[in-house]
């Protein structure tokens, strides 16, 4: 695991509050700061986008380095992408999590609170530590012009 502290956010709805509380732990031993967006307590009528949003904004503002949720629903990363400079993805299994952070420099990683196990999320988190690849840079770098250029292309269609 990378010896780097980071601060980082944690989100869960009612089906990933299980694995978040356990997540959240195993950070604080690990020694990083951890900021939680809730939910507080398991609440079976709780509504994601109350956490996911303000977890998203903060990646967004610099307030946390990366960032964690755990879900019951696929909608989380839909969600923490509709803020401007975030990159979720939902992560389900070791390739994807390996490369979203590695070549894509996802600062948001997704679980599915109710199908990742808590020993296979912590595992992950050795992969989501900042890497500095030069060529992951050279990919993210060119993010802005292919998001501009289908802005402009949706526009032309309307």
């Amino acid at each position: 695991m990378s010896r780097t502290l980071q601060r980082i956010g944690i989100a869960a709805d009612h089906g990933g509050y299980e694995l978040k509380k356990y997540l959240a732990g195993k950070l604080r031993e690990a020694g990083h700061e951890v900021v939680d967006f809730g939910d507080g307590r398991p609440k079976e009528n709780d509504d994601y986008p109350d956490f996911i949003v303000p977890l998203a904004r903060a990646i967004a503002d610099g307030k946390v380095k990366r960032a964690w949720a755990s879900v019951e629903w696929v909608g989380a990363s839909v969600c923490a992408n509709k803020v401007a400079g975030v990159r979720a993805c939902l992560i389900h299994e070791n390739f994807s999590a390996h490369q979203g952070v590695e070549d894509d420099d996802l600062n948001i990683i997704c679980l599915g609170g109710l199908v990742v196990g808590h020993a296979l999320a912590w595992n992950w988190f050795k992969h989501f530590s900042p890497h500095n690849s030069a060529a992951r840079s050279a990919i993210v770098a060119v993010w802005p012009k292919w998001r501009n250029w289908k802005t402009r292309h949706r526009r032309k269609r309307q």
